[in-house]
């Protein structure tokens, strides 16, 4: 059992992280999980969790949080009638099965090669936040056939990579095929539910015995960081939500967008240079 000392600084910390990820998503109306993963590798690495397989465990806890709020944002779309249900049902099998693939990519990788990864698709998604217009298309509807049965294992790959649910690829691809901003923000939390289950249950049975791993582990999920954040973030989004109100997000999205690139550039700094 870990002694208190080694638990209370890691809980004081993922308190931190938790607070300040719900408050950008309830505000931004980003997903916490590009927060998350470099927030707990940062976190870990501080506290001397220096594991190999340390980013494996930040991406499967971001996943595990991403289930329970993904769940709590589409039924609350749904409830308003802005999920299309539609889009799910043809993108989830094709999505869920590129979510179990990165589990399998991610399992064989090690922290290096998955800080890279993390880093140059973050570049790519603050770039869209910082520079993306409302008004570009890349078509009238969402692909079908040939395109959706390439893309939607890409989503679910590539996110399963990054530790994050639908909306940093999922709300950018369909409302560059014409979906109303609102519809694609609710649909792309039914994404983040297909990503993060399957994926959270093959990291489950990914087993470490690495003696630096973090305490309170199961699989390659850190179940207090797990709880404390889903805690937090029920407790602060709402915060985010009024603020959203109370002012002007976009300039405040720029800056989020600015935030994250350097948060990517770090982290490449880190896997190149350490």
């Amino acid at each position: 059992m870990p002694e208190l000392s080694q638990v209370l600084p890691l809980l004081a910390l993922i308190m931190a992280i938790g607070a300040f990820a719900g408050v950008v998503a309830g505000l931004l109306g980003v997903g916490g999980g590009i927060i998350l993963v470099p927030a707990f590798f940062f976190a870990f690495a501080a506290l001397g969790y220096e594991t190999p397989e340390l980013m494996q465990i930040c991406l499967a806890t971001s996943l595990a949080t991403i289930i329970v709020t993904s769940l709590r944002s589409v039924m609350a779309h749904h409830r308003k009638g802005a999920v299309d249900w539609g889009i799910l049902r043809a993108w989830g099998p094709g999505i869920a099965i590129g979510a179990v693939l990165g589990v399998v990519a991610a399992s064989g990788l090690r922290n290096e090669a998955l800080m890279v990864l993390f880093g140059v698709l973050a570049l790519a998604v603050g770039l869209y936040l910082a520079f993306g217009r409302a008004h570009w298309r890349l078509g009238d509807q969402m692909p079908g056939g040939w395109a959706r049965a390439i893309l939607s294992p890409l989503v679910g790959f590539l996110s399963v990579l990054m530790g994050i649910g639908g909306g940093s690829f999922g709300v950018p691809l369909m409302t560059l095929y014409g979906r109303p901003i609102h519809n694609a923000v609710a649909t792309a939390a039914g994404f983040g539910v297909i990503i993060a289950v399957p994926s959270v249950l093959g990291f489950l049975m990914v087993s470490g015995d690495h003696p630096d791993r973090p305490p309170f582990m199961v699989g390659q999920v850190n179940l207090v960081a797990f709880a404390v954040v889903v805690a937090m973030t029920l407790i602060t989004t709402p915060w985010g939500v009024r603020l959203a109100h109370a002012m002007d997000p976009k300039p405040l999205k720029r800056v989020f967008a600015v935030f994250i690139m350097i948060m990517a550039l770090n982290m490449l700094r880190k896997a190149f240079w350490g």
